[in-house]
């Protein structure tokens, strides 16, 4: 948490809203929940053009070298590597998505090409 503060401190940037949840060990049934075990920290940053996305994807690398990850369902930022290392069992998730579906959030972190047609 402390490199997290560090980082968004150095970017000059502020987070117009913060919430910290904390998250207990209750394994979740979803198949791409989000919580896992620990403290969960929502920010959001207004687009500052280039400064906000290089903060993002320093948070997004923090988050990832200790174990975390970020929230796909509120991220409109995450690239296809990340959402692929924060939710590796993304694959076998994939399997059960109609293949007459797509939107352009799957199409960014699957990193497939719209459909035809």
């Amino acid at each position: 948490m402390l490199e997290i503060l560090r980082a968004i401190t150095k970017s000059g940037l502020a987070s117009f809203l913060a919430v910290i949840k904390f998250f207990g060990d209750v394994p979740s049934v979803g198949a791409m929940s989000f919580p896992v075990p620990g403290v969960m920290l929502a920010l959001d940053f207004p687009i500052r053009r280039h400064r906000t996305f290089e903060l993002v994807d320093r948070l997004a690398r923090i988050t990832l070298e200790h174990g975390g990850r970020m929230y796909s369902a509120k991220d409109a930022r995450m690239t296809a590597a990340q959402f692929q290392a924060f939710y590796p069992q993304w694959q076998d998730f994939a399997r059960y998505v109609d293949p007459g579906f797509d939107s352009a959030f799957w199409q960014r972190v699957t990193g497939r090409r719209p459909l035809d047609g």
